[in-house]
């Protein structure tokens, strides 16, 4: 009820208790801010999770009670519950572009490993951040998708569409038009990358965007990355992602924030919103997000695509030899994806190189290094995957 100190005044500020409609009966203290006027929309803050907006509205003085399963960011989590044994998980593996001693990229190992990521069971995909998205041309983009469809004919792949822009840019919708139609005309998948233009607008403007997006296209994959991967990103509240999920042509969204809880959020919010929506992680520290629902597009697959297969198998099969595989790919995914993370594509152009895939682990120019001593530490771990590698 609206207090009889604020009554008539169009907006006021007022801290009270909640009774919420939650199962756990939890109580919290926060703040609404409201107004009296019929159907005004309020945002309530909860003081043990301010980061979060709650919308909701208000008839009069009497403020609607919160859906509790609309939001599971607000959920008591029970992993456990999530658990699908026996799945077949979608697999889809980053493909690294690799360079030669003197600089230049080197196609023939980049064709090999494409070869090598489809031969498996995965869907190669390129021009994503293991391929430099960021930092390579346009020229490189496109010979990237020349080579790939001509290496797997009409087998299916899926690419990054790349906007390079800077903060403040207005959504380039444009560009990514562009970028979307070489990938098709190659008979790819756009795999959309986030940039300045289109996290820098409000989340309503989002969703519009992806709408439009979706006109360009019969199918495509969204994608929330993290800012530890790259400036331009952005993880969505559970509102846009739920705005992405209501988009038909989006299959799909790819989840970088390296956070199980917000992964398994996600999760539930498809599971209930639509569960043909496939949540990607995109969480190399945490690869055995497969077992709760996840599907994966990942850059640590690209060191060892064969050993995902046959992992992803093991775990269809029930074969408890998931596990200790899963560890070991783990170990490796800890050691590569340290600070600064983006060096983890050096990392996996040593491991290539100590498995014979590639004479060179030269990176791009302006990608982040290793430390030499790094080698060391990765035959080690090539060493320990030797009888999985044998099986």
């Amino acid at each position: 009820r609206v207090p009889a100190h604020v009554a008539g005044r169009s907006e006021a500020q007022v801290r009270l208790n909640l009774s919420l409609d939650w199962p756990v009966g939890e109580r919290a203290s926060g703040a609404i801010r409201y107004a009296t006027d019929p159907g005004t929309h309020v945002a309530l803050r909860l003081s043990n999770h301010d980061s979060q907006t709650f919308g909701t509205h208000m008839y009069g003085a009497t403020v609607a009670r919160v859906n509790r399963a609309d939001y599971p960011h607000r959920m008591k989590l029970d992993p456990h519950s999530l658990i699908r044994p026996r799945r077949k998980i979608v697999g889809m593996s980053a493909v690294l572009l690799p360079f030669e001693q003197s600089g230049e990229i080197d196609w023939r190992s980049f064709r090999n490993q494409v070869q090598r990521t489809a031969v498996v069971g995965l869907t190669p995909a390129v021009n994503m951040d293991t391929g430099y998205a960021n930092l390579i041309d346009d020229d490189v983009r496109r010979r990237v998708l020349r080579e790939t469809r001509e290496v797997l004919g009409s087998q299916p792949f899926v690419a990054g569409a790349f906007v390079g822009d800077t903060p403040g840019s207005p959504f380039a919708f444009e560009t990514y038009s562009r970028q979307i139609d070489w990938i098709s005309s190659a008979g790819g998948m756009p795999v959309i990358f986030q940039s300045y233009g289109l996290t820098g607008q409000s989340e309503e403007a989002i969703i519009t965007s992806y709408q439009q997006i979706g006109s360009l296209c019969d199918r495509f994959i969204g994608f929330e990355l993290g800012t530890m991967f790259a400036p331009f990103g952005k993880i969505y509240s559970l509102d846009v992602y739920r705005g992405l999920m209501g988009v038909p042509q989006c299959i799909g969204a790819k989840h970088s924030s390296l956070s199980r809880e917000l992964e398994w959020q996600r999760i539930i919010l498809r599971d209930q919103v639509r569960p043909d929506f496939h949540v990607f992680t995109g969480n190399d520290l945490a690869i055995d997000m497969v077992m709760y629902g996840s599907d994966y597009l990942l850059g640590l697959s690209a060191f060892a695509p064969d050993l995902f297969a046959k992992r992803d198998a093991y775990w269809e099969s029930g074969d408890s030899r998931f596990y200790e595989l899963n560890d070991q790919l783990q170990y490796l995914g800890f050691l590569a994806f340290r600070d600064p993370v983006p060096a983890y594509k050096h990392s996996a152009a040593m491991f290539q190189k100590l498995r014979g895939w590639i004479e060179s682990d030269l990176t791009h120019p302006r990608s982040p290094k290793r430390p030499d001593s790094d080698r060391e530490i990765l035959q080690t771990i090539l060493n320990g995957l030797g009888p999985s590698l044998a099986d």
